[in-house]
């Protein structure tokens, strides 16, 4: 592939920072609730399965809520533009029910008060993620995308990294304060939700979207969108969508269940065990930018497929480092920083797979139906989401019928590997979505992205 200019425009970290003020949101309240859901629930249940189903709820909403909302913010039209108003209403809603979860999983509460906040709160943080998203692409050049993108996953890494290696371990603080009462199992809740909405003020006050996006235009009919994605010649945007399917199914399978593999397995508390995901957001921020950098240079098909090989070798290695660890008589301690390790390359991948893949699907859309393809995406995305859970529950309680739960909890690895190897194959088959490439998917008359 010929060598592109990389030169990026004057001010594009600046307002590319601000712009994913709106991601830091996601990125600091995702890992928690990760993590923390699945061992509230707990309290209440015992069949994984069970687990996996509620935590696909929140999947389930956005299957529906973010193409619907992306849509319709398309086709808003307001003096602070089409995404600002839906995301100065569901934003701070999220932040304020997500500081309330704790509350539901008190031993006061119940399991029906839990998944009553729990509805509320991915009700209005699913509607956020649409409007979020698509102000990236409404205000950056689709040919410096893959950058903005990596600069934007940095921001939502750093979050993760605050939620997960400052607020975790202060799930076990048991402290009495004013008002709050016991922190224990509260604070990091409180606080993130404090963060959410001070990040929406910042993100108000500072990013305006560009005069070119909020230009008033023809309304893009759904159906027409989807007619080109599905029905074209090109089948490249068809393409991605399905690879990026198998990948979220892979991570999506692995991710609710972190914080019992870790507690159980691996035997650390619940506040260490909110570092497993954090790990995987180091290695995420540290190689976001880069990989934008280097995909501009190199091409994001060919880096993305590089790294799923790195995913699928990183997952290998989860699945066999328990046995190996205690056949070699390690200490715990050290077995694990070992899976800490390993756990860091695996973001590091997974960071790159996803700053590249979005552009890609960006690069073949024009402003009309942005909101669209961004819907797309993450109807598939979420899609994974919903059916992966209860999958690797099920394969978790199958095996641990036959085998006992540490061998159980540990195909959860396997499983994954096997849909990142068919993304890879799939990933194989796509062409376009590279920097400076017309927008394919255009309608008559449209213009391009770049």
């Amino acid at each position: 592939m010929s060598e592109k200019n990389t030169e990026l425009p004057k001010g594009f970290y600046r307002i590319t920072i601000l712009i994913g003020l709106g991601f830091f949101t996601m990125g600091l309240m995702d890992p928690l609730y990760d993590t923390y859901v699945p061992i509230f629930l707990a309290d209440f249940l015992t069949s994984r399965f069970l687990i996996g189903a509620i935590m696909t709820l929140d999947n389930l909403l956005a299957l529906f809520l973010i193409p619907i909302v992306s849509n319709l913010s398309d086709n808003t039209h307001t003096p602070i533009g089409r995404r600002m108003p839906w995301i100065l209403v569901t934003v701070p809603l999220s932040g304020i029910f997500f500081a309330l979860l704790p509350y539901g999983a008190l031993p006061s509460g119940s399991l029906v008060a839990l998944i009553l906040v729990i509805f509320v709160l991915n009700l209005a943080k699913q509607a956020a993620r649409g409007p979020v998203v698509a102000l990236m692409p409404d205000t950056i050049p689709g040919e410096y995308r893959s950058e903005a993108n990596g600069v934007i996953n940095t921001m939502g890494a750093i979050a993760a990294i605050v939620g997960t290696i400052v607020l975790a371990p202060l799930m076990d603080l048991d402290l009495v304060m004013p008002l709050i009462g016991s922190v224990r199992r509260r604070l990091p809740f409180l606080i993130s939700g404090v963060l959410v909405i001070i990040a929406t003020i910042l993100l108000f006050a500072f990013v305006r979207e560009s005069a070119k996006a909020r230009e008033k235009r023809e309304r893009t009919a759904l159906r027409t969108s989807l007619r080109l994605v599905f029905g074209g010649e090109d089948r490249s945007a068809m393409l991605i969508l399905l690879s990026l399917f198998f990948w979220f199914l892979g991570y999506q399978g692995v991710l609710p269940f972190m914080g019992i593999y870790s507690r159980q397995v691996l035997g650390v508390s619940e506040g260490l065990a909110g570092l497993s995901p954090g790990a995987v957001a180091i290695g995420y921020m540290l190689l976001a930018i880069p990989s934008g950098i280097i995909a501009h240079r190199f091409g994001r098909r060919r880096i993305i497929r590089f790294c799923l090989v790195g995913i699928v070798i990183a997952l290998l290695l989860m699945f066999v480092h328990e046995p190996v660890t205690r056949a070699l008589g390690l200490s715990p301690f050290v077995s694990w920083v070992i899976f800490l390790g390993i756990l860091f390359f695996f973001g590091m991948f997974w960071g790159s797979v996803i700053t590249n893949s979005f552009p890609m699907l960006w690069q073949m859309a024009h402003f009309g139906n942005m909101g669209i393809y961004t819907g797309l995406y993450y109807f598939f995305s979420q899609g994974a989401a919903i059916t992966s859970p209860p999958i690797s529950g099920a394969v978790i309680d199958l095996f641990t019928f036959g085998f006992g739960d540490t061998a159980g909890l540990r195909m959860i690895f396997l499983y994954s590997s096997i849909m990142m190897s068919v993304a890879f194959f799939i990933m194989g088959r796509v062409h376009g979505g590279e920097p400076g490439e017309p927008a394919r998917n255009a309608g008559a008359g449209e213009g391009v992205t770049g």
